[in-house]
């Protein structure tokens, strides 16, 4: 079986919609593909209505957090949609996107690059605006070359030039939270020190102590000794080891099943999963 745990749609900021990822998974030898918008399920019923036969579809959410001053990313899997609390939690952070994003464009007008609020919002279409959004409207006036070029210190990295910080939800509470809608927790590319600072191991000791599942080992930003690292912590505080390829489309370089999870980790992780199920394809639209 091949099993990518972590895609991104038009839901949020991907370049395909669900229907047409769903596709494009399919056509490229998946068995296994979870949609993990950034703090939304908008995307999961086009999804299932459009998956074909032969493929499982895993709904969930990668939910936005931040912990000592670090941001993290939590995947959730197999969780209860409508639960109130994790509902209204999702809604407060996508809530804070909008005045987030518009205030990135002011202090990118500031700094002398005219990117408008319109672009931006063009670019977001129907999905949840962030960062990437803005990122592209970058590399649209030639500012950046690649999405990726955006994500620094003299842009729109944490602390750079032009970020805005955002409600983002302890991770302690993000556990608590998906655990009580019946869902399960990994922690999204945890050594991607590109991005910015990561999370102390000692950290993720206590996050796993709190109930989380697992760790996305096997990702784009781990070089191979990071990806052994981390296994091995993975091993050591009796985590699930996952690999994904955080696809979003033409938006970054990485391709469906790019990096995979191993299907014992998978049935672990829809056998813990109380919330929802994987849905199988019968062919659709």
């Amino acid at each position: 079986m091949r099993i990518d745990l972590h895609t991104h749609s038009t839901a949020s900021d991907g370049t395909d919609t669900p229907a047409a990822l769903v596709r494009n998974a399919a056509a490229a030898g998946l068995d296994v593909v979870a949609l993990t918008d950034h703090d939304t399920t908008r995307g999961h019923a086009e999804a299932v209505a459009a998956l074909p036969e032969g493929l499982t579809l895993v709904t969930g959410a990668e939910l936005s957090c931040r912990v000592g001053g670090i941001s993290l990313h939590m995947l959730a899997y197999l969780f209860d949609p409508a639960e109130p609390a994790l509902l209204a939690e999702r809604e407060l952070v996508r809530d804070d996107r909008v005045p987030r994003a518009q205030g990135m464009v002011a202090k990118l007008n500031a700094l002398g690059v005219p990117v408008t609020w319109e672009q931006v919002r063009r670019i977001a279409g129907d999905g949840s605006v962030g960062r990437p959004h803005v990122a592209t409207a970058l590399v649209e006036l030639g500012v950046v070359p690649t999405v990726d070029a955006a994500f620094t210190a003299e842009w729109l990295a944490d602390g750079g030039r032009a970020h805005m910080a955002k409600h983002e939800t302890d991770p302690f509470e993000a556990i608590r939270l998906v655990k009580a809608a019946g869902g399960v927790t990994v922690f999204a590319h945890p050594g991607a020190s590109k991005r910015g600072r990561t999370v102390p191991e000692p950290v993720i000791a206590e996050l796993a102590a709190a109930g989380l599942d697992g760790i996305e080992v096997d990702h784009m930003d781990h070089d191979p000794a990071t990806r052994a690292r981390l296994r091995g912590l993975a091993r050591e505080l009796g985590l699930l080891a996952t690999g994904s390829s955080d696809y979003h489309g033409s938006r970054k370089t990485c391709l469906l099943g790019e990096n995979v999870t191993d299907p014992e980790v998978y049935g672990e992780i829809t056998r813990r999963a109380t919330g929802a199920f994987p849905v199988p394809g019968t062919g659709g639209a």
